[in-house]
């Protein structure tokens, strides 16, 4: 994957859906980049706020869906990141919600309920179906697991 392409494919997403509230896209992309495997390809992009509350407007991630998993990443203001990986064994269900101004996403998986918030409504069925119908795709390679 070409370094710049993950930046290109996330200000697509913003430029489409313009009200989706995000910043420092490009600081967010680069901790993205430093953990892809070099054979692992982005195939769909987009960004969000990694929160539950409309206001809360500073905790800007993006989201990328790779042919392995599902990635998320928000680079800190003065130092460090936060970087989360959902793998499709680790998935469980993908919610969305549409509000009067915005939309949110609630991915559940077996550890935790993930929540992105201020997404423009526009985009929340391009997302679902993008990554629903992969990781549901992906799920069926893994053997069922035991109770």
């Amino acid at each position: 994957m070409k370094k710049s392409s993950l930046y290109r494919m996330v200000s697509k997403f913003k430029a489409k859906y313009p009200f989706t509230v995000t910043w420092r896209l490009k600081a967010h992309c680069k901790v993205i980049e430093k953990h892809l495997s070099f054979d692992e390809k982005i195939v769909y992009a987009f960004a969000a706020q990694k929160n539950n509350n409309s206001f809360d407007i500073v905790t800007t991630c993006v989201v990328a869906l790779t042919e392995k998993r599902l990635v998320i990443a928000q680079k800190r203001v003065l130092f460090g990141y936060f970087f989360y990986s959902i793998t499709p064994d680790m998935f469980n269900d993908l919610q969305i919600r549409h509000g009067l101004l915005w939309g949110r996403i609630y991915i559940d998986t077996i550890n935790e309920m993930v929540i992105l918030s201020n997404i423009s409504k526009k985009a929340l069925i391009e997302i679902e179906k993008n990554i629903s119908s992969y990781m549901m795709e992906e799920k069926k390679k893994y053997p069922p697991r035991k109770k």
